[in-house]
């Protein structure tokens, strides 16, 4: 039996920045959800990545939404902190939402294949976080 991961919301803010690991973007694009499939998978997510050395959540924000999805330009906004908890390792990111304005066609890094979608996708690469965090952003 494998121990899955157990996502907790917290308060924006609340985590400070020198314990966070990760941001995820819930961006959206003409009123529809943009997720990515890495090369390596056959399954979607949201843009997301790691923080960093020496760069800021908002940075690294940018910086993911951009190698991810082509995005050039976007608003993003700050939505909560968030904790996942598995086999007693606990992690800690941030989640955003973005209204991205404008992306590349060409994508140059480890994204295969955009989408654009109403819904949350069936096949997910983590279904346990993005669950918990995307039902968090459509309330938004």
């Amino acid at each position: 039996m494998t121990d899955r991961p157990h996502t907790r919301i917290l308060d924006p803010g609340s985590v400070p920045e020198e314990k966070l690991t990760y941001v995820v973007i819930a961006a959206r694009e003409q009123g529809k959800w943009i997720f990515v499939r890495h090369r390596e998978r056959k399954s979607w997510e949201m843009p997301a990545g790691h923080i960093e050395p020496g760069e800021s959540p908002d940075q690294a924000a940018l910086r993911e939404l951009n190698e991810e999805t082509g995005t050039l330009s976007s608003r993003i906004i700050h939505v909560a902190d968030y904790q996942v908890s598995r086999a007693k390792i606990i992690g800690y990111g941030r989640l955003y939402l973005a209204e991205v304005r404008e992306r590349e066609k060409e994508l140059k890094h480890e994204t295969a294949e955009v989408m654009l979608s109403k819904d949350l996708p069936a096949k997910l690469t983590y279904p346990d976080v993005q669950k918990s965090l995307f039902t968090l952003v459509e309330k938004h």
